[in-house]
C-alpha cells in the first residue's frame, strides 16, 4: 500500500477565537468543500479494507492496521447525516490527531476526495455564528472564502463528543 505524505504547515498551532488563519487540507464531502488545519493531519492514505467492530456507533466503519497500530476509522458522511456512498478510487482516509479530554487519539476519517492544501488568511474566514444552528456550532471553526469558493472549516477536535471518543480507548492498541 502506498502512503502519501502530507506537507506540514509551518505556522504556530496556537490560535484564538478570532485567529484561525493558516494552512488547511481541503477535501470533498457530498460535493461540498471542507477543510481541516494541516497541523492536525498526520497523513493521507488510500482507501483500504476496514475491519468492522461490533456495537460501535453507526458512523464508525471499523479499524485498520496502520504500520502496526490499530486506529479507528469514521465515516464523516454518516457523522454529518449525509447519505452513505460506495467507495470510489478517489475515496481516501485522512489520518488525524484528535485532542481528547485526557489523551490524544489517532483516528482516520473517510472522505470522498482530497482537494489541496490552502493557505487561508484570517480575513478570508467568517465566524460560524452567522448560521442559525445549534448542533454544528461546536465543530465548525469558520467559513472560508477563497477564490470565490466557500469552504467549511472544521475544528476536528470537536467532531466527536467526549463520550464518542471514550469508546476508542477500547479500540486503539
Amino acid at each position: 500500500m502506498k502512503v502519501e505524505a502530507v506537507e506540514r504547515g509551518e505556522e504556530s498551532s496556537t490560535s484564538t477565537a478570532n485567529d484561525h488563519g493558516g494552512k488547511y487540507l481541503t477535501f470533498i464531502l457530498e460535493n461540498e468543500v471542507y477543510g481541516v488545519q494541516i497541523t492536525k493531519v498526520q497523513e493521507i492514505i488510500r482507501m483500504q479494507n476496514v475491519t468492522r467492530v461490533p456495537r460501535v456507533k453507526n458512523f464508525v466503519r471499523g479499524v485498520i492496521n496502520l504500520r502496526g497500530k490499530i486506529i479507528p476509522v469514521i465515516e464523516l458522511r454518516i457523522k454529518f447525516d449525509m447519505e452513505r456512498q460506495t467507495d470510489t478510487e478517489k475515496t481516501c482516509i485522512i489520518v488525524i490527531q484528535v485532542a481528547g479530554e485526557k489523551e490524544n487519539f489517532t483516528i482516520g476519517i473517510i472522505i470522498d476526495e482530497v482537494r489541496e492544501v490552502l493557505n487561508i488568511s484570517d480575513e478570508e474566514i467568517e465566524p460560524p455564528t452567522m448560521l442559525d444552528y445549534t448542533d454544528n456550532e461546536d465543530f465548525i471553526l469558520g467559513i472560508g472564502k477563497v477564490a470565490g469558493e466557500v469552504k467549511i472549516l472544521l475544528d476536528i477536535d470537536r467532531i466527536l463528543t467526549a463520550a464518542e471518543l471514550s469508546q476508542f480507548t477500547h479500540i486503539e492498541s
